[in-house]
């Protein structure tokens, strides 16, 4: 029996409700949904939503941080206090490495330039522990990655709305990625990424 900690990054408020950055957040609302867990609510001393449950035996606790993204760690480091609760933290966030409709799977990487996990490492003090990488540029038809340049475009494309059709996308995606962290939980995060970053 494990603790697991699941976070799902993005912006607190309404105006960021359906941007590209807010999709860790919509990863774990439907992870949520899917394993019927309590309704989030705001804690005052963790600064985030939380909500509990279970999947087998594992006790589960989902985060959704209200700090905005570049604190994220912040929230994170009340439930992480050590290397070896960090174990069991699963970080769900947006990447403008991989097309949308992708994730991937990794464990113990650098923050890749998001300054949501760059905090969560900097607050955790470790690399060492899961990520879920949803991805959410444009791709070609050949698969060709089409990311934005320049500090400006990334930072409008990140925090713009999904058009309906991305929109919809994503949701599809939300499902595979509710499935991934299920099996993390259950089968351990190599099974996972053997199963899943083969896709």
């Amino acid at each position: 029996m494990a603790n697991y900690i699941i976070v799902g990054l993005g912006n607190p408020g309404q105006e960021y409700e359906s941007t590209r950055h807010n999709t860790g957040r919509i990863c774990v609302d439907a992870f949520a949904k899917k394993n019927e867990f309590n309704d989030f609510a705001f804690d005052k001393k963790v600064k985030g939503l939380v909500a509990d449950g279970k999947i087998g035996k594992n006790k589960v606790t989902l985060l959704e941080p209200e700090t905005f993204m570049n604190n994220s760690g912040n929230a994170v480091k009340y439930f992480v206090k050590t290397k070896k609760d960090a174990l069991g933290l699963v970080v769900v966030h947006d990447d403008l490495d991989l097309p949308l409709g992708r994730f991937k799977i990794s464990f113990n990487k650098t923050s890749g330039g998001h300054r949501g996990v760059e905090s969560i490492i900097k607050a955790v003090k470790t690399t060492e522990f899961v990520r879920v990488r949803v991805g959410i540029s444009k791709a070609t038809a050949s698969g060709k990655i089409k990311k934005p340049t320049g500090e400006k475009d990334v930072l409008d494309f990140i925090i713009g709305k999904f058009t309906k059709n991305d929109f919809e996308e994503m949701k599809k995606v939300a499902k595979d990625v509710s499935d991934a962290l299920k099996m993390i939980i259950e089968e351990g995060k190599d099974k996972a990424m053997g199963e899943f970053n083969g896709r």
